[in-house]
């Protein structure tokens, strides 16, 4: 899938492997990477359609103006692929939107990595959680108000 100026992610599914847990670090963007998430209410709506879309767990996450990163893992072992998630609680949050001239609110698209080992967790958690400072937003990423953690996601 290429257009002309623009790649788009191939978006594998998830796999098993022995023993060991399915953790997926997802980064999806706004359209046009409209800053329109780093608020209140908007925190308040993605943590809503999180809890609602209940086939995958969000663990981190760190909602940007303009993007979202977040760390997920399946509900249970029998589950929805990413994709359908992901369809699933961006269509929530876009019918729910309280400011419909920012619409539409989602890319089509996501990235997704699917982690390997625990070291990857604590690895990109440490770049995520950063993203504020890097951004010029807070000083010290403690400060940045649109982060935390739903669930624990035990590697």
């Amino acid at each position: 899938m290429k257009e002309i100026g623009r790649k788009h992610p191939v978006h594998q599914p998830v796999y098993e492997q022995h023993n060991t847990p399915i953790i997926v670090y997802v980064t999806v963007c706004t359209k046009a990477r409209k800053p329109i998430l780093a608020d209140d209410v908007a925190c308040t709506l993605l943590l809503e359609a999180w809890r609602a879309a209940e086939a995958w767990l969000v663990g981190r996450y760190v909602i940007m103006p303009e993007h979202v990163h977040l760390f997920c893992a399946p509900a249970a072992y029998e589950t929805l692929p990413l994709e359908s998630w992901m369809a699933f609680w961006k269509s929530y949050a876009a019918r729910r939107w309280p400011r419909p001239s920012e619409s539409p609110v989602w890319q089509r698209h996501f990235w997704e990595t699917q982690l390997r080992r625990s070291e990857s967790y604590d690895q990109k958690w440490q770049y995520v959680v950063e993203n504020p400072v890097r951004a010029g937003l807070v000083a010290r990423s403690c400060d940045w108000p649109y982060q935390g953690e739903m669930n624990i996601l035990q590697w």
